[in-house]
């Protein structure tokens, strides 16, 4: 069973049960590249988009009949919730600055009304693609408008996992704040710091990440729905541009507002670039961290092994009893790739010719990627790794009692030269700085507990 369809450069032939029209199937055929749809987010977006472009066209006499109103609704608010996803194959990558998918929704939904109604897919007359799904719009308005609501909701998500990591950090940071450790410098011993204030310090600095996606927002909410074309309302009636950025709002709960110069939110892609390169930033954190807890968990016999990661997994098939950090690993690999992300977007946007931008496909597919790779690095970090985290307060002791980084930690008692030479007679002898320091009876037990406890690293500055 098939239909014909036809566009201005021809007919084609289609099954009949599909959902998808004569548009899509050339964008299935023109650009077979990437192999991954669309991102669903940014499909459900365009469903609540066409869904409010729909309310005000019927709220304003430009559609009547009661039957289609109600079908078309339908049609969007289903799409919105995620189905419809699967009719929607048209790779992420496609040239035509996205017009590819905004047809493809068109057509998707066109053909889910006539079901409702109880007409054959490709029944036009009835419902039609252009003259009801797209009325009022080009893909020039509702493309990147939808990218911004998808780009919202992610946001939010990310700043939720960013949230809930930096708050398992606050926890370790109390409950490691009485472990006295080694602070490293250069990778090389420096002086003494508790393993709370290592803990603490992530926490901050996620906590930053998170205020700089939460302020990004409100460059994201201002949205060109209704400047068609270029920009300049092209074929849209004035009544139905100052009323369907409104409608979006209330569908989708977000505080969207109208671009002020449509011509210019239609025309640049800046924010965008902005907000890649926040989620740029919070990688950095996460590889940094990532990092740190790989080093401090190296070993466990023959490395650092001041951190215990919980075991996720046999770390090797030929030696016996390996664990690898197998979690920090793919966070690592993760950050790389949001950062791999921005610069493709930001690459993507600064191509942008004219009036418009025609790379917004990768721009959207690099944007919501790294939202989710985002997102999901900050869930597992949390959930398979720092949750469990577990310190070995023996270990770290030991590195106190027999590194030179105490040496520090007892200047007020001996003084700089003292101490230099009390490192290199510990080293001559094998021992540890306080063994050394003991047997020289240079100070006590009491006296080196004290100025080696958390209490006295964590002071800011010397005691006079």
């Amino acid at each position: 069973m098939t239909r014909t369809e036809h566009d201005f450069l021809g007919q084609r032939l289609l099954p009949q049960e599909a959902r998808y029209g004569i548009h899509t199937l050339r964008a299935r055929e023109n650009f077979p590249l990437l192999g991954r749809p669309c991102h669903p987010e940014l499909l459900k977006a365009l469903g609540a988009v066409k869904l409010a472009a729909w309310r005000t066209n019927a709220a304003l006499g430009y559609v009547f009949d009661p039957a289609v109103i109600g079908a078309v609704s339908q049609a969007c608010g289903e799409l919105m919730e995620g189905a419809l996803l699967e009719d929607l194959a048209v790779d992420a990558l496609q040239g035509g600055a996205g017009s590819s998918t905004n047809l493809a929704v068109n057509e998707v939904l066109t053909n889910r009304a006539l079901e409702l109604l109880g007409q054959p897919h490709g029944h036009y007359e009835t419902v039609s693609p252009s003259d009801h799904l797209n009325l009022h719009q080009s893909t020039n308005d509702t493309f990147p408008t939808a990218l911004r609501v998808a780009a919202i909701r992610g946001l939010k998500e990310v700043e939720r996992q960013v949230l809930g990591l930096q708050e398992a950090f606050q926890t370790k940071e109390r409950a490691f704040a009485h472990i006295v450790k080694v602070g490293r410098t250069e990778m090389q011993d420096a002086v003494l710091t508790t393993l709370g204030r290592e803990m603490g310090a992530y926490a901050e600095a996620l906590n930053r990440d998170r205020w700089r996606l939460a302020k990004c927002e409100e460059r994201l909410r201002v949205v060109n729905l209704g400047g068609t074309a270029i920009g300049t309302g092209l074929a849209a009636p004035r009544d139905y541009i100052f009323r369907v950025v409104d409608e979006l709002r209330e569908i989708t709960g977000l505080g969207l507002a109208r671009a002020e110069n449509l011509v210019e939110a239609t025309q640049n892609a800046d924010v965008f670039v902005e907000v890649s390169g926040l989620l740029k930033a919070l990688a950095t954190t996460l590889l940094k961290i990532s990092g740190d807890l790989r080093l401090l968990s190296s070993g466990p016999e023959a490395g650092l092994g001041e951190l215990k990661l919980p075991p996720r997994q046999a770390g090797s098939s030929i030696m016996p009893g390996k664990v690898n950090p197998v979690i920090p690993e793919a966070v690592t690999q993760a950050a790389i790739l949001v950062m791999a992300h921005d610069q493709a977007l930001s690459v993507a946007v600064s191509l942008g010719s004219l009036e418009l931008n025609p790379f917004l496909p990768l721009v959207a597919h690099s944007l919501l990627e790294s939202f989710d790779l985002s997102a999901r690095a900050c869930a597992i970090l949390r959930t398979h790794c720092v949750e469990d985290l577990e310190a070995d307060e023996a270990r770290c002791r030991r590195h106190v009692e027999n590194g030179t980084a105490a040496a520090t930690a007892l200047l007020p008692l001996l003084g700089y030269e003292a101490l230099c030479a009390l490192v290199v007679r510990a080293q001559e002898q094998g021992l540890g700085l306080k063994d050394q320091g003991l047997h020289e009876g240079l100070f006590t037990e009491a006296q080196f507990a004290e100025l080696t406890s958390p209490e006295a690293v964590n002071r800011l500055g010397m005691r006079r």
